[in-house]
Order: C-alpha cells, then sequence, then structure tokens
C-alpha cells in the first residue's frame, strides 16, 4: 500500500494545484530537490571537481538503481541529458547500410521519426511503418509477416505521447530475438509508471527520461543496452571517457554502456535523478502502476460520460495518459480555462505522432497524466470542471 499522506508531504506542490500533467514534467518530490540542493552546495563550496570526489560512490550509486529499476546490470546503463539523447546514441550507432529496413509503428514519436527519415536521406535506409491491430496497438501478425532479411532494427516507442496506448512491448521483443533482430524501445512514457524489466522485453536498447513519471529533474535519463549486443555498436560521437587514447594513432571503446558517456556531466541533476528512482523503488513500481492506472481509469470513464468530450485512448490496457476534446474548442483554450481553476493539462499536438494522428484525423488533443501523489478526490474536481463547462 502507498503511504499518501507522506508523499503529498513529500509534494507540498501539489497542495495547491491538481497537477496532472507527469507525461509532459512532473512534480518532485522533496527528496530529489534536497539531493541537487545538497550537491549544488557542495560545488559552492569546493568547485565541482573536489565536490565530485566527495561524492563520487553516491554518483556512482546511480547505475545500480537506474539497473534496479529497468532489471538490468549496471555496466549496461549510460546517463544522458534526455531519452531523445539516449535514444540518437543507440540509434545512429547502428551500423547501417543501404537498404537495410527499419521497422516501426503507426505510434513512432516525432523525434524518433524524423530520425529515421535523415537517415534514409543519408545512407537510404527503407522504414516500413507496421499498420495498428483494431485495438490500435502495433499489429504482431503484421509485424511477423514484414520480417524479412533486409530488416536491420526493430523501433518502438512503448507508450506514445497521445492515445493512452500501451503497445505490446514484449510481444515485439520476443519476435525480435527469434529472427535475430535488433531492438530499441523508447521506454520515455514508461519508466517511472510501469514496472520495466528488459530480460522480459528482449530489447537491445532502452530510453529512458528522468522528467516525467520518474519525477526527477529535467535535462536527465539514460541508456540501457545489452552486454551481449554492445560490441555491434560504436557511438556516433566519443571524447577520451568514452574511449581510451592507448597510443598515439589509436583508441579503444569502453566495454560497458558507458561508452555512450562523456567525462563532462551536470552532476547536480544526476544527484537528482538518481535521488527519484531510489525513491520510486522505495516506494515499489508496482505499486504505482496499480495505483496510476486505476486514476487514469477513473478519470477516462467519467470523461467519456460527459457529453461533448470524446475519448481518444487506444489498446488493451490504456496507460495513465488520458487524451481528449471537448466538443469543436481548440485544446488550448480549454487548458488556459482548466490553469485558471488550477488544474494543470497540458496538449498534444498531431506533429508529435503524425502517422497516427493522420491516420485518426486527430487534432490537437487534451492529456492529462495522472500519478500516484494524486487522489481521487482530486480526479473527481477536476471532472466536475469539465462537467460546468
Amino acid at each position: 500500500m502507498l503511504d499518501i499522506a507522506r508523499i503529498r508531504a513529500d509534494t507540498p506542490s501539489a497542495d495547491d494545484q491538481i497537477f496532472l500533467m507527469s507525461a509532459g514534467s512532473s512534480l518532485m518530490p522533496q527528496p530529489v530537490i534536497k539531493a541537487m540542493q545538497a550537491y549544488l552546495d557542495l560545488e559552492e563550496r569546493m568547485g565541482g571537481y573536489k565536490a565530485y570526489e566527495s561524492e563520487e560512490q553516491r554518483i556512482a550509486s546511480g547505475y545500480d538503481s537506474a539497473a534496479a529499476l529497468i532489471g538490468a546490470r549496471p555496466d549496461e546503463i549510460a546517463f544522458m541529458e534526455s531519452a531523445t539523447a539516449a535514444w540518437q546514441m543507440a540509434f545512429y550507432s547502428m551500423p547501417f547500410e543501404a537498404g537495410d529496413i527499419v521497422l516501426t509503428s503507426e505510434a513512432e514519436y516525432g523525434a524518433n521519426y524524423v530520425a529515421l527519415l535523415q537517415l534514409r536521406r543519408r545512407l537510404g535506409i527503407e522504414i516500413q511503418v507496421v499498420p495498428s491491430d483494431e485495438a490500435g496497438e502495433i499489429d504482431l501478425d503484421a509485424l511477423r509477416r514484414m520480417i524479412t532479411p533486409r530488416v536491420r532494427l526493430i523501433s518502438l516507442t512503448w507508450i506514445p505521447t497521445n492515445g493512452g496506448l500501451t503497445n505490446p512491448a514484449a510481444e515485439v521483443g520476443r519476435l525480435a530475438r527469434d529472427h535475430g533482430i535488433a531492438y530499441l524501445l523508447d521506454a520515455c512514457q514508461a519508466v517511472g509508471q510501469l514496472p520495466v524489466d528488459v530480460q522480459t522485453l528482449g530489447c537491445d536498447m532502452l530510453s529512458a527520461t528522468g522528467r516525467k513519471f520518474l519525477r526527477g529533474p529535467r535535462g536527465t535519463g539514460f541508456l540501457y543496452v545489452r552486454k551481449g549486443f554492445i560490441s555491434r555498436l560504436e557511438p556516433h560521437t566519443i571524447d577520451h571517457f568514452s574511449a581510451l587514447w592507448v597510443d598515439r594513432d589509436r583508441f579503444e571503446l569502453r566495454d560497458d554502456a558507458r561508452r555512450y558517456e562523456t567525462w563532462e556531466s551536470n552532476y547536480v541533476a544526476r544527484a537528482g535523478l538518481i535521488a527519484a528512482m531510489d525513491y520510486a523503488l522505495n516506494i515499489g513500481m508496482g505499486n504505482i502502476a496499480i495505483r496510476c492506472s486505476a486514476l487514469a481509469n477513473r478519470l477516462r470513464d467519467g470523461l467519456a460520460e460527459l457529453p461533448g468530450v470524446q475519448v481518444y485512448d487506444l489498446g488493451r490496457n490504456p496507460s495513465a495518459i488520458v487524451s481528449f476534446t471537448v466538443g469543436a474548442r481548440p485544446a488550448e483554450e480549454i487548458v488556459t480555462l482548466a490553469g485558471e481553476a488550477r488544474i494543470v493539462i497540458g496538449t498534444t499536438p498531431p506533429s508529435s505522432t503524425r502517422l497516427d494522428a493522420e491516420r485518426r484525423h486527430l487534432p490537437a488533443l487534451i492529456r492529462a497524466s495522472p500519478h500516484y501523489f494524486n487522489t481521487q478526490e482530486e480526479i473527481d474536481k477536476t471532472l466536475d470542471f469539465f462537467r460546468a463547462l
């Protein structure tokens, strides 16, 4: 059971607003804030180098925390400044050649898809989009039929930024493993919301952010690369941390995932990310997932009953992202009105998931994303707000 009273006490900024925007950038709990403040105080007193030396063990513990969070090994983790940076590091290190095929889904995130387009233009790779099934999830039968010897990568967004969808990531992983195809999973909206086990998922690479459901600071994230897969990859950029300069004309890449890191890092933000991961682990991802689902379903079901409100969520097991419209009123107008009522929600534009938006003829959607620190009373007050519009 979650100790909601303690969690709310750790989140004082939740007291004067109904914050439903954790899919964008969530509220950091006090232990995260204090961890960053403490590290910043050290840098003020000692300078950056000495501060790091004094906290080196604590910073190093972050690899253990991230590994525990996703069922990985510490040497399979690299810290990045965002999920996008992590995804890019993995994707651009793939040894693509002209004619190689990348399979993706209709829910692929915009930042990922433009990278696919760039390598199609630069290298001549081929992008093939796997259709969705009747529930809106990636169609596993179609995926199976589309696998050929030319397929080099399956790129999947597990939980897209819109539509409430949770794609069957583990089932995709089994297909990828069965056919020996590299599998890159965007878990940006999943880590911190759902239990994550890379062994079950079967992914070779996974990207995650700190600022969303994990409740860490902006400018943080991490990359997982499977130990047995990393030797196939070479980062598109390196420095003397990711690679040892062993001779005048020769370097050697690190043999762990930290070959994707650089020597310089924002350790203040890293301290916050570590505290956020430990906070989530202490609560328990199973507990978090149950509460997120219950609150999101309460909101989703309530909105679906309101006249003029249309909910656009897909999938057999919807996530804690609730996407909807209110009549023909612009999403931004509704967000502004909600803000005046101290209800924090956001929008998701068609360009973020263009393939899905074009397939379903979606306008800009209103997006609400409750998290475990929210209460049923807040959900009901939000429903009352929309009922009164």
